[in-house]
């Protein structure tokens, strides 16, 4: 069985007029946190729909645990999950309402059993008969990902997960995603937060204008600096340091 989990192979998307994606290329290995590093509009988004059967690209090929989303888009369906920039869940339902509810559709057995598991896994059992629209924005967002576990899929698509969330929110999200992540799960998030990238992924890719122009470690893309000016100690470069010099490189490179 092959290591790679996601591989993206030149794509391209345009809307009307507008080129979003302009040939983006990168694998995902299998059990690794992936993250799509970009600002707003750089088309992260367009690139997680299109991986998970939402959108059909204009160019290139997307595969995903073995196969074509294209060609193969039911097939792909019943291995991802996707959670999107909002929590999508029905707030008149109580946590384990909403659980069951998913575990019913997607024809899992003992959805009770299963719904009750998974409010224990992530630390919401205590809330799990109140209703969802009184959860916190860090206790939605953990549902909403306890419920996208449902069916256990091979691959994750987390679409700027903390959103919206303020900071003890988005440290509950992050100990979830190390979590699963720990568990063997293959998940690409994408995020325009700096330090989310650096907290949680193996590997980092940094989209710019429709294109990967950086993708490695945080070790391998902090090498791309310039090295380090030793004073009293050397002082190590940042995640921001190394993504506002790749960017404003990448510009001086097109104004040429």
């Amino acid at each position: 069985m092959t290591d790679i989990a996601i591989d993206a192979k030149g794509l391209t998307k345009a809307f009307k007029d507008t080129s979003v994606l302009k040939g983006v290329d990168f694998e995902v290995r299998r059990g690794e946190i992936f993250a799509l590093l970009g600002s707003n509009g750089a088309g992260k988004t367009t690139v997680v729909n299109i991986l998970s059967t939402l959108l059909s690209p204009d160019g290139g090929t997307a595969m995903v645990s073995g196969l074509d989303t294209t060609g193969e888009p039911e097939r792909v369906r019943e291995k991802i999950s996707l959670t999107g920039q909002f929590a999508a869940v029905d707030g008149i339902l109580t946590g384990r309402e909403n659980l069951i509810l998913i575990a019913q559709l997607r024809a899992v057995a003992n959805p009770t059993r299963v719904a009750d598991s998974l409010l224990q896994q992530f630390g919401l059992d205590h809330a799990a008969g109140k209703r969802a629209d009184t959860y916190s924005g860090g206790m939605a967002r953990r549902l909403d990902i306890a419920m996208s576990l449902i069916g256990t899929p091979a691959v994750i698509f987390l679409d700027e997960p903390t959103t919206g969330l303020d900071p003890e929110g988005r440290i509950e999200v992050w100990k979830t995603i190390k979590r699963l992540a720990g568990g063997g799960t293959t998940i690409l998030l994408t995020t325009q937060y700096l330090d989310e990238a650096e907290q949680l992924a193996d590997r980092i890719a940094i989209l710019h204008e429709g294109r990967i122009i950086a993708n490695g470690t945080l070790g391998e893309l902090k090498q791309l600096l310039p090295p380090a000016k030793v004073e009293y100690i050397e002082k190590q470069p940042t995640l921001e340091e190394v993504f506002l010099s790749i960017v404003s490189r990448k510009a001086e490179e097109v104004d040429r």
